[in-house]
C-alpha cells in the first residue's frame, strides 16, 4: 500500500480538489477515489479559518467511510472538542474555555456549522473518533511529535477505532495531567521555556517565553539549535546547552510524518525519517502532499503541491 500523505487542510476545499486530482484521484458518486493501491492520510488540522470547512469535513469522512482515506486529530478537532463539551466539574463552564481569544480562533468554523447546531453536535463526536497518532505498515503519522512514550499512554487508554470517552476527555484537559501532557506533546509538539527572561513575538504579535522544538533534530547541542522561530529572531535565544531532560532526539525506524508547523518555502525534508505536510494551506501557502510508496529513508522529490500562491510564517 502507498500513502500520500496530506498537511494541514483548515478549510480549503479548493486546494483539496486541485491536490487530489493532480495525485490522480478520481471522484466517483460521493467519494474521491485513489489511483489502484494508495491511499489518503489527512494529518489534522481538517478545519479553523478556511472557507470550506463543511464541505473538507465531509469529503475526508467520505473518504474513509469508503476505505480511500484515514486521518488523525489535530490540536484543532481536539480544541473543537473541549470548547463545545460542558465541564462537568463547572457548572456553565466548558472544557475549553470560551475566551475572546478562543472564540477568535474558532469563530469561521462554528459560523459555517452553526454553533450548537445538530451539524455542530455531529462533528464534534466524529472528532472524537479521530485517532491522536496513526502506526501504518511502513510510516508513522502524528500532527506535531512522535513521542513513544505518549504514544504508548494513549493507545493504553484508548482502545483502537473507538471515540475518545468521556473519562479520557476530561483527564486530557486536567492540566498537568498524565493524558494532558500526551495530548499536548501529540497534538501541539515539544516546547522548550526560555532561559534567562528570552522572548519573541508570535505571528499575532503575542509575547511568547516558550518556543516551538525541532524535536527531530539529528545532531543539537543548544537550544538555539533546536528552536522554531524567524530567522530574524533565532539570536533571541541563547545558544545555551540543551536542559539534560530535553526529550527530543531522531527518529529511527519508520518515516515520519507531521503537519502544524506551517513551514515556508520549497518542501523539504525535516530529516530522512522525518517530513512535515503544513506549508501554509490555511493562507496563501500551497496544500502539501508527500507521496510514499515504500522507502524507509524519505526524498524530497516525492513531495506534491498543488493551490497556492506563495508560502506565509505561522511562527
Amino acid at each position: 500500500m502507498g500513502y500520500d500523505v496530506i498537511g494541514d487542510l483548515h478549510g480549503q476545499g479548493g486546494k483539496l480538489e486541485a491536490l487530489l486530482r493532480k495525485l490522480g484521484y478520481v471522484r466517483r458518486a460521493t467519494s474521491w477515489v485513489p489511483p489502484q493501491g494508495r491511499q489518503a492520510v489527512f494529518i489534522g488540522d481538517l478545519i479553523d479559518q478556511g472557507p470550506d470547512q463543511v464541505e473538507v469535513v465531509d469529503a475526508v469522512r467520505r473518504m474513509i467511510d469508503c476505505g480511500h482515506a484515514r486521518a488523525i486529530m489535530g490540536n484543532h478537532e481536539f480544541n473543537a472538542i473541549g470548547f463545545a463539551t460542558e465541564n462537568p466539574d463547572a457548572p456553565g463552564q466548558y472544557l475549553r474555555g470560551h475566551s475572546k481569544t478562543n472564540i477568535d480562533q474558532h469563530k469561521e468554523f462554528l459560523r459555517q456549522v452553526g454553533q450548537g447546531s445538530e451539524l455542530h453536535r455531529d462533528m464534534v463526536k466524529w472528532f472524537k473518533t479521530l485517532p491522536p497518532t496513526l502506526d501504518l505498515v511502513g510510516i508513522r503519522a502524528v500532527h506535531a511529535w512522535w513521542h513513544q512514550p505518549y504514544v504508548d499512554l494513549v493507545a493504553g487508554r484508548l482502545s483502537d477505532g473507538d471515540p475518545m470517552d468521556d473519562d479520557f476527555l476530561m483527564a486530557a484537559y486536567r492540566r498537568n495531567s498524565d493524558e494532558c501532557r500526551a495530548i499536548e506533546g501529540l497534538t501541539k509538539g515539544l516546547e522548550l521555556t526560555l532561559p534567562n527572561g528570552a522572548s519573541f513575538f508570535d505571528h499575532k504579535g503575542v509575547e511568547r517565553r516558550e518556543v516551538r522544538t525541532k524535536w527531530w533534530h539529528e545532531n543539537a547541542q543548544s537550544i538555539r539549535d533546536v528552536a522554531i522561530l524567524k530567522d530574524d529572531q533565532s539570536h533571541l535565544v541563547p545558544p545555551i546547552p540543551l536542559p539534560s531532560d530535553y526529550a527530543g532526539k531522531p527518529v529511527e525506524g519508520s518515516p515520519v510524518f507531521v503537519g502544524h508547523y506551517w513551514c515556508s518555502g520549497k518542501p523539504e525534508l525535516q530529516s530522512p525519517k522525518v517530513a512535515c505536510v503544513d506549508y501554509g494551506a490555511a493562507g496563501a501557502g500551497a496544500l502539501v502532499c508527500y507521496r510514499w510508496s515504500g522507502e524507509q529513508n524519505l526524498d524530497a522529490i516525492n513531495f506534491v503541491q498543488a493551490g497556492g500562491t506563495g508560502c506565509v510564517e505561522k511562527g
